[in-house]
This record gives structure tokens, sequence and C-alpha cells, in this order.
């Protein structure tokens, strides 16, 4: 499947969709029991291409103790919530009758989909030639120390590091989407997953360009952050990247093939155009997505599987669109408006 353009809504949103949003955000605002509520149709809107990931959570929250808080409030924020939801589905039960008999919305309005990437970087175990950015493994104890000054050497000699790659901007990149490949000069791969981070705040420094002029909102991406980059002089770059006090640790990732995607915070391969990243102050691990955009008609069927620290919000969700160069495109161009539901078991 093609991920499609999600755009704010607009003409299409008001005469295609209307009623259906009407509806949904009927049975989110009135005290309704499930059962008396008329049913939305659903069904129409079951995409079986999301099997996959759904049935991935499935396995993942079925390991955990029944009580253990997957995310939110309320209905499916527990483990054991999703117990029925997931019996239909291992057994079979086609999504086109699964989710609106097991199902109900919650609307939770407009927001805004980013995407995000696994980065494949050439490195080196070892410092040698151009490869002498590390990137590290967490100590023991909590780190208090930015950006820069580990940069600038606070945890060196520690032995942490794990690999060493070329750019600090791609390294800087590759912090920020929290997982990588790392392509050695034999050929061998090393995967590399998030596995903790510093006391320090995420700071976008998109938007310190933005600030600055420096980039016009419209055009803002990850390509033209790295364009900036490339151009500005080396100590201003490096200042633009320290701005970003946040610090991001790894570890190697063993046992994963070359086509499955990283695992996300809910412990599953992430699935390209098919995982989500979400803030799980709101929203719970492993539930169905329904992300309306403007030219598909139909919305596009996700599953929260993962987390980041700069997705915020109710209706702020994050894609992976797996790795390689057009991921990468893909990713770092994708900011926009959205309209998201998210699926929550009766």
């Amino acid at each position: 499947m093609i991920w499609p353009s999600l755009t704010r809504p607009g003409s299409w949103w008001r005469h295609k969709a209307s009623s259906l949003l009407l509806l949904l955000a009927g049975l989110a605002a009135a005290a309704v029991p499930a059962a008396a509520a008329p049913a939305p149709d659903l069904a129409a809107l079951a995409d079986e291409g999301a099997r996959p990931a759904l049935l991935a959570s499935c396995r993942a929250i079925a390991a955990l103790p029944s009580d253990h808080r997957l995310g939110g409030d309320g209905r499916g924020s527990r483990a054991g919530d999703w117990t029925g939801f997931c019996a239909a589905l291992v057994a079979g039960a086609p999504l086109r009758e699964l989710l609106p008999a097991l199902l109900t919305p919650r609307d939770q309005g407009e927001g805004r989909l980013t995407g995000y990437f696994e980065p494949e970087l050439r490195g080196s175990l070892v410092p040698e030639g151009p490869f002498r950015i590390p990137l590290r493994a967490p100590p023991p104890e909590p780190v208090s120390a930015t950006r820069a000054e580990i940069a600038a050497g606070a945890l060196d000699g520690r032995g942490l590091e794990l690999v060493w790659v070329e750019s600090p901007a791609e390294a800087f990149f590759l912090h920020i989407q929290g997982s990588g490949r790392i392509r050695l000069p034999d050929g061998r791969l090393i995967r590399l997953g998030y596995a903790g981070r510093n006391s320090h705040p995420y700071v976008p420094i998109g938007r310190l360009l933005i600030a600055r002029g420096a980039i016009a909102r419209e055009a803002m991406s990850m390509q033209a952050i790295l364009a900036w980059l490339a151009a500005a002089p080396e100590a201003e770059a490096r200042a633009l990247l320290a701005a970003n006090p946040s610090y991001i640790f790894f570890r190697v990732l063993e046992g994963l093939g070359e086509e499955e995607g990283p695992p996300g915070s809910l412990g599953v391969p992430l699935l390209p155009r098919r995982s989500a990243a979400v803030d799980p102050a709101h929203l719970p691990l492993g539930a169905p997505l329904l992300v309306f955009g403007e030219e598909t008609g139909l919305p596009v069927l996700m599953v929260a599987q993962d987390t980041g620290s700069a997705i915020r919000g109710s209706a702020r969700i994050d894609a992976f669109w797996g790795s390689g160069a057009e991921a990468a495109e893909r990713a770092g161009r994708q900011n926009r408006m959205i309209r998201l539901f998210v699926l929550l078991p009766r």
C-alpha cells in the first residue's frame, strides 16, 4: 500500500465524511452505552493490510499482565481490555466484521502526522579514517550531561562506544529516529535500537531555524535542515546541533533479519506505513488508529506501536516509513494535518 498524502481537512472532509465524523463524534460526546448507540459503518473502512501489525500487537499484549498499563485512561488502557478483540483477531475474524462488532471509536479531533524511518549509515567498529562520531550505549547511572557536554568528552573513556560514523548531522538524525542500521566496511550490518536518553528535553532545531528566518515554515523538512547544516560554517552547524540538549543512547539489536523493522516501544518489529508512534499519556499502545486524509476517500488503518519524546498530544502521531533512501525521503517531508480516531475495545 502506498501511504496517501494527508492534508488539512477541506471540502472533501466536509462533504464526503461529515456524516461518519458526526456519528463518531456523537458517540464520543454522549454518555450512551455502546450497545444502545447506532454502530458506525466501520466495515467499509476495514483494511486487511493492517492485520499483521494488529496480530503482532496482540501477541505482545498477551504476554503482559492483565493490569499492565498500555497508555491513556479508561477503556483500552490496560492489557486485559484487549483480550476479547485479540482472541477474535487471532481466530481469523475478518476486520470487516471485527471492527464494527468489537470496537468503539473515540474522537481525537484534528491533529498532525509526521514521519520517521530507520537510517542506514556507513560506520566502523573502531575510530578510523572518516569514522570519528561515536554512537554510545547508556552508562549505568542517569546522565545529566547535555549533548554539547557529551560531544566535548563528558562520557569519554567509559567504553560506551558501540560504533563510529562519519557525519555529526547524520548521527544527530539517527538520534531523532531512535534506531538505525550501520553498514561496516566489510559489508556487515549492525542494527541499533533505542536504549535510553539523558535528562534533558528534546528541542526541535527546525523550529529554531524557522524562528531565525533561515528556513521558511512551509519549506521545513529533514532534507532542508541537512542542506542548511551542510552549507553552514562548521562552528554554526555544531552550535545548532548543540541547541538540542537531548542525547540518545543505543543498544545492538540481535537476531533481526535485514527485512525486519526495528522494535518499537511495544516490543514488536515496526511495519512500514502501518506502525505509528503515539503519546502514551493519551493513547494506548496496541490500539488501531484511523487516520483520515483528504485524498483517499477512506482512512488509513494504522496501529500504535511506538513512542517518541517529540510526540505529544492526543491527536499527534508519527508514521514509520521503513528504512532506506525512499523511506528517508518520504518521512523527512511528512508533516500534515490529519483527522485521527483511536479505536478502543468495548
